[in-house]
């Protein structure tokens, strides 16, 4: 490997989904491009693309990608973390609570009861973004003693 990892997000509404990511999960404007029919068509996304790469601060990146022509509409269906094929996107955080408050304020349904789900040592929380594509948050606090108390 020569580079990050990057996850390709095909989403609809480009600038709505740019703000979600960088406001809301933290991430970072790297470099944007359009990408052209030639490109596009021939790798399966229906050709001229606008592609904006979202740096994750702890390495990696999210791509989210428009295609100039409408995305192809795939009916919804329940979401599970046990299903095949991709089934969400991890963030791993200092602290989920900070992030919990701006996923709600920003419109983002939870998917987990309680939202924040103690979990071997972490704290989990999973969310659909304003698309539904689903968001795990992970913390470590967990797993840390508290002051003044011991594990």
């Amino acid at each position: 490997m020569t580079l990050p990892f990057e996850v390709g997000v095909v989403v609809c509404d480009l600038a709505s989904m740019e703000r979600f990511y960088c406001e809301v999960i933290g991430c970072r404007i790297e470099r944007r491009s359009r990408v052209p029919a030639s490109v596009g068509g021939p790798a399966g996304l229906g050709g001229e693309l606008e592609v904006v790469w979202l740096g994750v601060p702890s390495g990696g990146r999210v791509k989210l990608i428009r295609p100039r022509s409408a995305p192809v509409e795939v009916p919804a269906a329940a979401w599970s973390p046990g299903r095949p094929g991709l089934s969400y996107l991890t963030f791993h955080v200092d602290d989920a609570d900070p992030v919990v408050a701006r996923l709600a304020a920003a419109g983002a349904r939870s998917l987990s009861d309680p939202l924040v789900v103690p979990a071997h040592g972490r704290r989990i929380s999973f969310w659909a973004d304003p698309e539904g594509n689903v968001v795990e948050l992970v913390d470590r606090r967990g797993g840390r003693p508290r002051q003044g108390h011991s594990n």
